[in-house]
């Protein structure tokens, strides 16, 4: 399940029912779990953990050391969860000790083509990166978000849980749940209505949700009053919740 030109590291856990494929080069303290398949030419720097039934394609560098100025070589990690398809020339650098000294990817995430992940950045679960996506260092993507080629991320900006981003938006600051952007710099759409329908949402709650988004963006109140408000309209649509929560949060200010 090891092609004879692979060059792994001794210290290197590869499990039996892995596949690693020609070329590629595993290094120290890089942990492969089980089904995984790693295609040729791949790249694996440790510490870095992958879970099970991952599908790592070509060309792809994992869990190399970030090129920011202030990582001395520490040794800090990459965890990778289980199900996540991550496709040709993707980047992905381990974390920082100026952070979580840990750059996570949950589960059943779909990174696409030449999409970068820096240093510290969290990307939870069932997420769609799309091609040449770039997410600078400490950036959080919650579950179902979903990002359009060409999407760029500042750093330390928070996405929301199934929010959507056009193409080639530039966003530089937080994402609520369930919004729609694009543009550059990103501006706030509506609620990303057609994702929320193929995920079971009913009609009514996402008649509540495009209440609550309205509430947020659409009639001049400040946001202490909208999230005020969300508050009181949570306690009858519960779904409303996450937007509430990602308002809450926001250090960095919303996309507007």
């Amino acid at each position: 399940m090891i092609h004879a030109t692979a060059i792994i590291d001794p210290t290197a856990e590869i499990h039996p029912s892995a596949q690693v494929g020609p070329y590629c080069v595993i290094g120290a303290d890089v942990v492969v779990g089980e089904d995984t398949i790693i295609e040729p030419h791949v790249v694996i720097k440790g510490p870095t953990t992958i879970g099970a039934r991952n599908h790592i394609f070509q060309f792809s560098s994992i869990g190399e050391s970030t090129p920011d100025l202030k990582y001395k070589g520490e040794a800090t990690t990459l965890t990778i969860g289980n199900d996540n398809v991550i496709r040709e020339s993707v980047t992905i650098h381990r974390g920082t000790i100026q952070d979580r000294g840990d750059t996570s990817i949950g589960n059943s995430n779909l990174i696409m083509c030449y999409v970068h992940i820096g240093h510290d950045s969290v990307v939870k679960n069932h997420t769609i990166l799309v091609n040449n996506t770039a997410l600078a260092g400490h950036v959080v993507v919650d579950d179902w978000a979903i990002l359009s080629g060409y999407t760029l991320v500042h750093q330390f900006c928070k996405i929301g849980a199934h929010s959507f981003s056009g193409m080639g938006t530039a966003i530089g600051k937080d994402v609520p749940a369930y919004v729609t952007v694009s543009g550059s710099p990103a501006e706030a759409r509506t609620i990303n209505s057609e994702g929320l329908r193929r995920r079971g949402f009913s009609d009514g709650t996402l008649a509540d949700l495009r209440r609550a988004f309205k509430l947020v963006y659409r009639q001049g109140l400040t946001l202490d009053v909208a999230i005020e408000r969300l508050g009181e309209m949570a306690v009858e649509t519960p779904e409303i919740e996450p937007l509430l929560e990602s308002l809450k949060s926001s250090e960095r200010g919303i996309v507007r």
